[in-house]
């Protein structure tokens, strides 16, 4: 087992922890809004999210300081992918909570799926276990894809 490097591992943990707190900053209302929404059946209280993403942005930047320390071919693109994704998580929250445009962020979190889908493929073509800290972000984004779903609708009709 290769020893820790601690600066590239604090770089990468505060590049995606510095994602959720910008994403955080942007929708800055986004708990006080969330407590005046329409909640479909199985909606956690407001301070779930906070929370929830914490662990998951850590996870994920355990993910990409496990990548970035591979000699594999492939992690300069995984990593950019990595990258792509964070940037379209960190707008979710302005387009949900800034904008109120619940279908949009809808298909926004189904592009945002889809990159983590493609983001735990090439991770998995370099490194198993970083491809697996990523699941649970996939999983929580299904949940939140329903949450969404069910408030846009909700709000159309």
């Amino acid at each position: 087992m290769k020893k820790i490097q601690w600066k590239p591992l604090l770089v990468s943990l505060l590049i995606s922890l510095g994602t959720g707190a910008v994403s955080a900053f942007l929708a800055s209302d986004s708990m006080e809004k969330y407590s005046s929404l329409y909640k479909p059946p199985l909606a956690p209280p407001g301070w779930v999210f906070p929370v929830v993403w914490n662990i998951l942005f850590i996870l994920m930047g355990v993910a990409a300081y496990i990548i970035y320390e591979s000699d594999a071919p492939g992690k300069a693109q995984a990593l950019k992918l990595y990258g792509v994704q964070l940037l379209v998580n960190a707008l979710w929250s302005v387009i949900f909570f800034r904008f109120d445009a619940y279908l949009l962020a809808f298909a926004w979190l189904l592009l945002l799926w889809y990159l983590v889908c493609l983001t735990i493929k090439q991770f998995k073509d370099i490194n198993e276990t970083a491809a697996r800290l990523l699941i649970p972000y996939l999983v929580w984004l299904t949940f939140a894809g329903y949450l969404n779903l069910a408030i846009a609708v909700h709000y159309i009709f």
